[in-house]
Formats: C-alpha cells, sequence, structure tokens
C-alpha cells in the first residue's frame, strides 16, 4: 500500500509498504482483477437487447465471449454479467411489483391517449385483477373485433394468477390481440368484471362469438354481460374431457365413430338429431348418461350444424387462444415478476404486428401466380383477397372440377340449382341466384359462417360465365383493403348525425382514426411529411374558426382545457397497490392446465425406484389378510410404525443420558 499527502500543492509519499498480503495475479488473470472489470454503456446496451430478444444470460455471455476473442479480451465476468441482469430485473419493480405495473400502465398512458387499464385490488390493497390494452388493439378490435376467441388455461407460477388474453383473427388468418388480463381466481364475480371492463374499453361494441372452454362460471357471465353475443365452446376441449366421463364407451369403436361424426361432421340440424337419434339407439346407456346427456343440451353452443348463422371465421375451437399460451410460457417462469411479464408480452404483440405490417406489405406487390391466367374469377380473387385467403379461395375453384350441378327451377330471374361433389356419399346443396342482382346463397351457408366463398356458389358463378365475383360474397374483412374504409365511412357522415354524438364518443372516434393514421404514416418518410402538414394545416383551420366564435364560448374552452389538466393523474400520485400473496413454486407448473386423461401417469420403468416400491407392496399382500388392509395402506402404516419406534428409542436414550448426568 502507499499514502500521499499534499502539502504546498506537492505530492509526498507519508506511507509504503512493498510486502503484498496476497498472492499477486498472474498475466493471465489480470482481466479478473476488479479494477479491471467494467461493463460499458456499449456493453450494457448489446446485454439489454440479447436479454429482451428471449436469450438467457449465459447464452448473451457466452456469444460476447466468443465475440470478443475470448473471457480475458470481454472486460467483465460472468457473474458481473449475471448481477447485471439481476439488477436491471430488480430496478423494474423496485416500487413493488404490483405498484411498478401501475406506473408502467400510467407512463402508457401518458404516452397513448388511447391506452386503457383497470385493476382490482381486496381489502389489504393486493391487487387481485387487472386488465389492459393499447391503442392499436382497440384499432384491430374494431376491424376484427367480429370474433374473439377467450381462454384461461394458462398461469403464472409467482402469483398463481390466472392469464386470460383475448384473441382474435385478422385479414391475414393470423392472432391479433385485443387485450390481456389477469384473474386471481375463476368465479362468476371476476368474470363479470373482466368482461364489462373489456366491453367498456372496447366502446360497448360486443362480438358476434366468442370461444371459450367448458366452464360454467364463464358461462354465466357471458350470458349477463354479453347477452347478445354466441357463446361457442370448444370442440377440442370436449374431445379431450369426454374420455373421462364416457366410461366403458370409451373401448367402443363404434361410438367413437358415432360420436366423432356429431361434433365434426354434422352440417345441419337434422343431420345432428339423426346422429344423436342412432347414438341413442345403439346404446341404452346413453339415455341415462349424465355427461352426454348435459352435452346434448348445450348442443347450440358446439355444434357447427346449429351455428351457421352466425360468423365465425371458421373457427371451431380455442386453439388460437392455446397457440398463444404456449408463446406467452415462453416469457414466464416461476419466479417472473408480473412487470416483467407485461414488458414481454409488449414485445411480442409488437412481433405480431410486424409480422402483420410484412404480409401486408406482400400483399401489395402485386397478385400471387396464377396457373390458369385467363380466368376472371381467379384473377378477381387474387386481386382483392389477402394472399392468405386467396389459397383457400383457390382450393375451392379447382374443387369445381369435380362438382356436377343441375338447374332446378327458373322463375323472374330466380335461378335453383342442385350442386353435389362427385365424391362417394357427397351432400346435395341448393343454390339460388339472382341474376338481376347478382345474390347469390348456398344452403351450406359456409359464405355466412366463414366468410368464405365455398365451390358450391362458384360452380353456379362459371355456369352462368360470371366473370367478377358478386359484392354480396366479398366479406370486407378478408380483403387486402379491410383496414382502409372504416374511418374514411365515420368520418363522411352527415352532420346531423355527428351533432347527437356525446363530447367523449366524438373525441374516441378522432383518436381512433388520427392514431391509426399515426400507424400507418410511420414507416415512410414521405408519408409522415404529408401527416404532419396535414394536421399542422388543420390545426390552422380550427383555430381560425374557434377565433370567429365569442369570447364566451372561448372562456368556457379554456376552462374545460384547465380542468382537464387538473383532472389528470399523475403517477406519483397514484394510491399504493400491494402486491398479490406469492404462491409456492415447488410442485408447481407454468403449463397449461391439463385435463383428467393428459395426466396419466408414465408407465414405469424396471428397476426404478417407484417399482421396487410397488414390488414391496406386493411381497406385503402375504399379510394383508389378517390384517384387513389394502396393500398401499398396509404399506404406509408399517413405513409409519417404524418411525414411530425409531423415535420412541430416541426418547428413551434422551432420558437415559439424562440420568446419567445425575451421578
Amino acid at each position: 500500500m502507499i499514502r500521499f499527502t499534499v502539502e504546498d500543492g506537492k505530492w509526498k509519499v507519508t506511507s509504503f509498504v512493498s510486502t503484498h498480503n496476497h498472492e499477486l495475479a498472474l498475466h493471465s488473470e489480470v482481466h479478473m482483477l476488479r479494477s479491471n472489470r467494467k461493463l460499458t454503456s456499449s456493453k450494457t446496451n448489446v446485454i439489454n437487447s440479447m436479454v429482451d430478444a428471449g436469450l438467457r444470460t449465459i447464452d448473451t455471455f457466452s456469444y460476447m465471449s466468443k465475440e470478443a476473442g475470448g473471457d480475458e479480451h470481454l472486460g467483465f465476468t460472468k457473474r458481473d454479467c449475471y448481477n447485471y441482469v439481476h439488477h436491471k430485473k430488480m430496478s423494474l419493480i423496485e416500487a413493488g411489483d404490483s405498484q411498478s405495473l401501475v406506473n408502467h400502465f400510467e407512463e402508457c398512458l401518458a404516452e397513448d391517449g388511447m391506452f386503457y387499464y383497470t385493476t382490482q385490488v381486496d381489502q389489504e390493497s393486493r391487487m387481485t385483477n387487472f386488465f389492459w390494452r393499447d391503442g392499436r388493439s382497440r384499432i384491430d378490435y374494431d376491424y376484427f373485433g367480429d370474433v374473439i376467441v377467450f381462454d384461461t388455461t394458462y398461469r403464472t407460477n409467482k402469483y398463481d394468477l390466472i392469464c386470460a388474453p383475448f384473441v382474435g383473427v385478422n385479414h391475414h388468418r393470423k392472432n391479433v390481440m385485443f387485450g390481456c388480463a389477469f384473474l386471481s381466481d375463476e368465479t362468476i364475480s371476476s368474470f363479470i368484471w373482466l368482461f364489462k371492463s373489456f366491453l367498456k374499453s372496447m366502446g360497448d361494441k360486443a362480438p358476434q362469438p366468442i370461444f371459450t372452454d367448458q366452464d360454467q362460471a364463464m358461462a354465466n357471465a357471458i350470458s349477463v354481460v354479453f347477452p347478445e353475443t354466441r357463446h361457442r365452446l370448444c370442440i377440442w376441449h370436449i374431445s379431450q374431457n369426454a374420455p373421462s366421463h364416457l366410461g366403458s364407451l370409451n373401448s367402443n369403436k363404434e361410438f367413437w365413430l358415432l360420436f366423432y361424426k356429431m361434433l365434426h361432421r354434422c352440417e345441419s340440424e337434422n343431420e345432428f338429431d339423426e346422429v344423436w337419434n342412432k347414438i341413442c339407439d345403439s346404446f341404452e346407456e346413453v339415455r341415462n348418461h349424465k355427461w352426454l346427456k348435459k352435452l346434448y343440451d348445450i348442443r347450440q353452443k358446439w355444434c357447427k350444424g346449429l351455428n351457421k348463422d352466425v360468423f365465425s371465421a371458421g373457427i371451431l375451437s380455442s386453439q388460437r387462444s392455446e397457440v398463444t399460451n404456449r408463446v406467452l410460457k415462453t416469457i414466464s417462469s416461476k419466479t417472473a415478476s408480473l412487470t416483467k411479464f407485461v414488458h414481454e408480452f409488449e414485445t411480442i404483440v409488437a412481433r405480431w404486428r410486424s409480422s402483420e405490417f410484412e404480409e401486408d406489405f406482400r400483399c401489395k406487390q402485386g397478385t400471387p401466380s396464377l396457373l390458369l391466367k385467363t380466368s376472371g374469377l381467379l384473377n378477381h380473387a387474387a386481386s382483392i383477397y389477402t394472399c392468405e385467403i386467396f389459397k383457400h379461395f383457390e382450393k375451392n375453384f379447382w374443387q369445381v372440377m369435380a362438382t356436377s350441378s343441375v338447374e332446378v327451377t327458373c322463375s323472374n330471374n330466380i335461378r335453383m340449382y342442385e350442386v353435389q361433389s362427385e365424391a362417394v356419399n357427397s351432400k346435395k346443396w341448393i343454390v339460388h341466384f339472382d341474376i338481376s342482382s347478382m345474390s347469390i346463397s348456398c344452403s351450406c351457408k359456409k359464405f355466412e359462417s366463414k366468410g368464405f366463398v365455398y365451390y358450391h356458389i362458384l360452380r353456379v358463378l362459371s355456369m352462368n360465365n360470371v366473370k367478377k365475383i358478386p359484392e354480396s360474397c366479398i366479406l370486407h374483412r378478408w380483403t387486402k383493403g379491410a383496414k382502409k374504409r372504416l374511418y374514411v365511412d365515420r368520418l363522411t357522415e352527415v352532420d346531423s348525425e355527428i351533432t347527437q354524438e356525446t363530447n367523449s364518443m366524438f373525441r374516441n372516434d378522432v383518436m381512433r382514426c388520427l392514431y391509426d393514421v399515426a400507424t400507418r404514416s410511420q414507416e415512410n418518410i414521405r408519408c409522415r411529411k404529408i401527416c404532419k402538414d396535414s394536421l399542422k394545416k388543420l390545426i390552422v383551420d380550427i383555430e381560425r374558426e374557434l377565433s370567429t366564435l365569442n369570447l364566451e364560448e372561448s372562456c368556457d374552452i379554456e376552462e374545460r382545457k384547465t380542468n382537464s389538466a387538473k383532472g389528470k393523474k399523475k403517477i406519483t400520485d397514484v394510491e399504493l397497490i400491494l402486491s398479490p400473496p406469492r404462491a409456492k413454486p415447488k410442485g408447481t407448473s407454468n403449463a397449461r392446465l391439463k385435463g383428467h386423461f393428459e395426466t396419466r401417469r408414465v408407465k414405469v420403468k424396471k428397476g426404478s425406484l417407484k417399482q421396487q416400491r410397488k414390488k414391496m407392496i406386493s411381497e406385503s399382500n402375504i399379510n394383508n389378510y389378517s390384517t384387513g388392509l389394502e396393500p398401499q395402506t398396509h404399506f404406509q402404516v408399517l413405513y409409519y410404525n417404524i418411525l414411530n419406534t425409531l423415535k420412541l428409542f430416541k426418547i428413551i436414550i434422551t432420558l437415559v443420558e439424562l440420568e446419567f448426568d445425575k451421578f
């Protein structure tokens, strides 16, 4: 060590010890000295980027070490990297997990005027339920909110809260996020609160159908909050839960063929009743089977033949939401905080939206390659539909070749055709075509339920030499311009309708329009300039109009602005919210909740510990006749008797030692 003092601006050595109290570091160990280790801003930026992208800390360190040419050239150790990541993670929840989450939501609200969140707390100010969505989700819901998939079979483990995402399908048939929530339980009151919050955040616009699993509390809440919405059950969940209820019917192949047909193949109510009656006549136990009778009573919720009148975008199950759950599983762990989860969630949603933007760009680059370029219907479909929807259309177009049709009647420009596929045991469908109005419909009702033109209608259009798809057969949500006309139509409403709007309705509509314009313009410099110039001109025009008003009206406007500014809640003014009670991570999993038959025990291997215990239990069966106990119960009794005997011996030894101490 060395010590200096400064006198009259001169440095003087006052103490010097040349002996080291530790072994000197070798040249190959110099990089591990504390004085030579430093995490610079450029290095922390790389670590942040890689960790935020989902890479593990060890993978991040390994990559940076390889890029630097070895650990000795990196400038910090593995422990420094772990400490930095941990410190960064802890800084997110510095104010407490729930309070940090609310602070983050308040920051999002300050940046995005259309952001929405709401929370519920218990009597101890602990967060129990919360829901949030951003402004883009509100815009997407206006376009594609006709169908919702809602699933609650995924939960985090730190607080054992249930993750409940609201998922839809966009014009590329890909998932789109409308919002997400965390619930402390699956009770009717929790679901009612969540659905009301979701409905309020979306301007009281309810979906046409909502797909969920078979949960009674959820069904009761939907009937209260969404009385006009068709509640649909996931067929996949029904088929997965069926084996745990069917008992001896599981081994009957004939029953399973009929049951599968009832779930997936019935295209009409008559066909469904026919299959159900056949099941009841063939198997007597079905008539008194409690689960099957209950399933039949709610057939309107899952039979697709009974739901053709409601648009469903071709969805039959909640697997779209479960795909989302598998994605969410990758960003959560048994110790993940809610704040970290929300940050990772925002990253994933941004990735989805980037993928949608790429699909939009691909659709703008021209029409797909056509094998038959002379077909007017095929060319028209390629010009209006997105690439994914066109694939579906093209598949049905070529199926027309294997279809026959017969004109049944013709009166007053209305023709009726009977269309049938050439496949064995194919069904006959009735198509009505009005030549004067170019309106066409089919008894299969595939267009009404899925929004796609099937080969039954295409066959009739081809017979009548129609070169373009009729407007009545084009669902705008599947086209390339699905996100173009919505706000243009709203803004061109007559003045009388606009004056009848409330201030909040007008403000929300204009904010959604401006938000959509901003997100569309941000990717191109010229579009940005057009957007800014138009807004500047708009501000000038509004100020000119306001200047013509009298002084009283201007004062009212200023007063409203002042009151609005006073009413804004600052982040620091938010009441402190405590985190939910932490759940025990041991023995829990962040995987999807599984059904009875999904949790079957794995077959025990020979020589394993379970196999040895099973052998011991079987050997103890010799004494079962005298005790009257079951094998496993008898084994447990013996085990606990031995433990008690050992405890007794320990007590006796202790007493003996105490007696010896007296002497």
